[in-house]
C-alpha cells in the first residue's frame, strides 16, 4: 500500500527509542525524511545506527539533541527545521506515582516537556502549515487519560489534558487543511514501561523482578509493541484518513470496556 510519504519530512520529537524510534522506521519505510530529537546526543546517535544498519539511508534521517522541556529549545527546532509535512509529538516521560509521592517540582518538571512541550510545538509548527494549507499533527498521548489511575495521577492528569487540546486543536484546523489528532497507547513495551512496571511490581508484589506477571492480565496477554503504535500513527498521517482530526484513538485492546477477571 502506497501511503504517499517519498519525499515528505517528519519531524518525531522523542524519537531516540520506543514508540518515536517505531514512529521513524516505519515512516523511512515509506520514503519520508524524518527528523528525531532526544535530550541524549548518544541515544540520537544510537538511534541513526539502528536505522542505517536496517538499510535506510543515512541522508534521510537528522537529529537534534535538544530539551524540548525549555521553550527556547522548541524555538531553535523550528528554527532549524521549519518546513515538516508532519509533527509527531511524542516526547515525554512522566514519573508514576500517587499525589504525595510526586511533589511540586517533579510535577511541573514532567508537565515542561509532555504537556507544554506537545503545547509549544502545536503553537509553531500549526501556524506555519495553516500558512501552507497543508500539515498534520500526531500527538502521542496515552490511556491514562481516558482511565485514569490514582498510582499514575501526574501521568493522568496531564493525558487528559493533551486529550482536550488535541480535540479542540483538531476542530477547527482542518478548516486551514491542517489535521490534528492523538492516539492514546495502552502499556507498550519500552525501556521507560518496565522501568514503572517494575515500580508497580514491588508496590503491589513486593518484588520489582515480578513485573512481567503484570502484564498477563492485559489484552493478548501482552504489552503492546511499538510498531503496532507506530504503524497505525503514519496510517493515520496519510492521505488515506484524510477526514480524521479533532479525534484521540485509544489503542488499548479493548482493555477499556473489559470486564475485569477475576
Amino acid at each position: 500500500m502506497n501511503l504517499n510519504f517519498k519525499g515528505k519530512t517528519v519531524l518525531i520529537t522523542g524519537g531516540s527509542k520506543g514508540i518515536g524510534l517505531s514512529i521513524a522506521e516505519s515512516f523511512l519505510s515509506e520514503g519520508a525524511k524524518v527528523i528525531i530529537t532526544s535530550r541524549d546526543t548518544g541515544n540520537l546517535d544510537d538511534a541513526v545506527a539502528s536505522l542505517t544498519k536496517k538499510g535506510f539511508a543515512k541522508d534521510h534521517i537528522k537529529t537534534a539533541a535538544l530539551d524540548l522541556s525549555q521553550s527556547s529549545a522548541c524555538n531553535s527546532l523550528y528554527d532549524q527545521f521549519q518546513n515538516v509535512d508532519v509533527l509527531i509529538n511524542n516526547a515525554g516521560a512522566i514519573p508514576g506515582g500517587n499525589i504525595f509521592e510526586i511533589d511540586e517540582d517533579k510535577w511541573r518538571n514532567s508537565w515542561e516537556l509532555k504537556v507544554f512541550g506537545y503545547i509549544n510545538l502545536t503553537r509553531l509548527y500549526l501556524k506555519k502549515m495553516q500558512e501552507k494549507k497543508s500539515g498534520v499533527i500526531c500527538n502521542i498521548i496515552g490511556m491514562a487519560g481516558v482511565s485514569p489511575r490514582y498510582e499514575y495521577i501526574c501521568g493522568a492528569a496531564a493525558n487528559s489534558a493533551l486529550i482536550a487540546f488535541t480535540q479542540g486543536i483538531g476542530g477547527t484546523s482542518v478548516r486551514s487543511g491542517v489535521r490534528v489528532f492523538g492516539i492514546n497507547p495502552s502499556p507498550t513495551k519500552s525501556d521507560r514501561m518496565e522501568t514503572m512496571m517494575k515500580k508497580t511490581a514491588i508496590d503491589k508484589l513486593g518484588d520489582a523482578s515480578r513485573w512481567m506477571e503484570l502484564t498477563t492480565a492485559l489484552p493478548f496477554g501482552r504489552m503492546a509493541d511499538p510498531s503496532e503504535i507506530a504503524n497505525l500513527a503514519v496510517f493515520a498521517c496519510s492521505d488515506l484518513c484524510g477526514y480524521l482530526s479533532g479525534t484521540v484513538i485509544n489503542v488499548d485492546g479493548g482493555q477499556l470496556f473489559a470486564t475485569p477477571q477475576k
